[in-house]
């Protein structure tokens, strides 16, 4: 009979080590039957052997025995074997071994029997998923954490990305204070969420007002804003408060501030600097006490170097500056934002196939937590009272699920994207001495997505290290 198979994936290591704070970690992320169970964060730094298996209930057990430091890691999971899987470090590499389980274990939605893991790597333990981390800053806090048990920073938005908790936590300090805060991140990663967290934290008695300024009329931005007297134009019917004075003794917050025309600009300084608006067609002034949070996507720096926004402008909305990461730059929230969206859109008693718990950590999300959100409630809708399943997912999640085959013994011809991505990587590679997270900062993608496509492509940063 033939022995165990035996697959390995390489760990690929930064050429300048980690960053400060960086360490390895464990998340464990999505249960797929039980979606909105509590995650959890365990690290590793003190670690050299992990247990992973079943138990009554989730717990954790730290020990010292035989001169090796051991985390038990026990999960609620009928699926998942008394005894399951194994972690181990070697070398400074983290090995995993599967002890034999009923169910086997999984990496990335392979079955291994021993495998090297590398950051952003899956496993599945029973129907549990549980992401590894190396080389990414935890949230500060205890070796063992649940979300219950995370520092609290703004209402509503639980991390377990340390320097997303740090700028929270400076935003929730921010907002008592009534300073200005800029958001600055990606279209879809939840700035009018950060914004609004910052009004309830803030306590201001007034309405929160959100405007998308790139979506105002370009005729009407200024009556749009400050508000109109009636006959002031063609159309102006009616006397209208605008959205300033609509958010007296609030929050207002302007999204896609960049898109702001220059004359806007200067009348939005001037409400800045002297509490008050002049509506179209108005001669006096107005007092308002109006708490202002400006978002972008876009480069607002640069916007003011190139001479189309406000340098003045900018030193007034950015008293604080918040820089929201991708969705794929936080995958260890990937759980946690799960279970609220359910939540937030009646899915209390949803669970997931383990086919498409998988998907949800195989997809990239390039549109980040609105994608996620859009994908869940069309899901939620297309199961019914059943579990969700990969076919109640959109094509871009499900064509995530479409693994690469094990690397070929003999030569295969490959594809002209491949050769394409090939060809980039090894560019990048050179350029950059094999570190793997300059080559990631380069590609605008995750550090887990290069892992891959090394791994796929049989290259191997080490060998362009100087």
């Amino acid at each position: 009979m033939a022995g165990p198979r035996v697959e390995t994936v390489t760990l690929v290591r930064d050429d300048d080590g980690r960053a400060a704070g960086e360490t390895a970690q464990l998340i464990v992320a999505l249960a797929a039957d039980q979606p909105r169970a509590a995650s959890s964060r365990h690290l590793l730094d003190d670690v050299d052997q992990v247990e992973l298996g079943r138990g009554a209930v989730r717990d954790v057990e730290r020990r010292t025995s035989g001169g090796r430091r051991r985390l038990t890691v026990r999960l609620a999971d009928a699926a998942a074997s008394e005894q399951h899987a194994r972690l181990t470090r070697v070398h400074g590499a983290w090995i995993v071994e599967d002890l034999g389980a009923k169910n086997r274990t999984f990496v990335n939605g392979r079955a291994v029997s021993r495998a090297t893991v590398a950051d952003g790597d899956v496993l599945e333990i029973g129907r549990t998923l549980v992401l590894f981390r190396d080389g990414a800053v935890p949230v500060a806090g205890a070796p063992d954490l649940r979300v219950e048990q995370l520092a609290p920073g703004l209402p509503g938005l639980p991390t377990f990305a340390g320097e997303l908790a740090t700028q929270l936590a400076a935003a929730a300090t921010a907002a008592r204070a009534g300073i200005a805060v800029l958001v600055r991140g990606p279209t879809g990663t939840g700035k009018e969420l950060v914004a609004r967290a910052i009004h309830a934290a803030s306590q201001r008695r007034g309405a929160f007002v959100a405007v998308n300024c790139g979506a105002l009329p370009a005729n009407l931005v200024e009556a749009e804003l400050f508000g109109h007297k009636k006959g002031a134009f063609s159309g102006a019917v009616d006397d209208r408060p605008g959205h300033v004075r609509s958010a007296d003794k609030g929050t207002l917050l302007l999204d896609e501030i960049g898109d702001l025309p220059a004359p806007a600009q200067a009348a939005l300084l001037r409400v800045l600097q002297e509490r008050e608006v002049v509506p179209v067609g108005e001669s006096l002034p107005v007092k308002v006490d109006v708490r202002v949070i400006a978002a972008t996507h876009v480069d607002l720096g640069a916007q003011v170097t190139a001479g189309r926004f406000r340098r003045d402008l900018l030193a007034r909305l950015a008293g604080l500056e918040l820089s929201l990461p991708s969705l794929a730059e936080r995958r260890e929230d990937l759980g946690l934002l799960v279970g609220a969206i359910l939540a937030r859109h009646g899915g209390a008693d949803a669970r997931f196939t383990l086919a498409a718990a998988r998907a949800l950590f195989q997809h990239d999300w390039p549109s980040n937590v609105r994608e996620l959100d859009m994908a869940l409630v069309t899901a939620l809708a297309l199961a019914g009272a059943g579990p969700i399943d990969l076919p109640h997912l959109p094509r871009a999640v499900r064509d995530a699920t479409q693994l690469a085959p094990p690397a070929p013994r003999g030569p295969t011809p490959e594809s002209d994207a491949d050769a394409a991505l090939r060809a980039q990587l090894v560019a990048l590679l050179g350029e950059h001495a094999g570190n793997i997270s300059a080559v990631a900062r380069a590609t605008g993608k995750a550090r887990w997505q290069v892992h891959r496509w090394l791994r796929r492509l049989g290259l191997d940063s080490e060998a362009y290290r100087r």
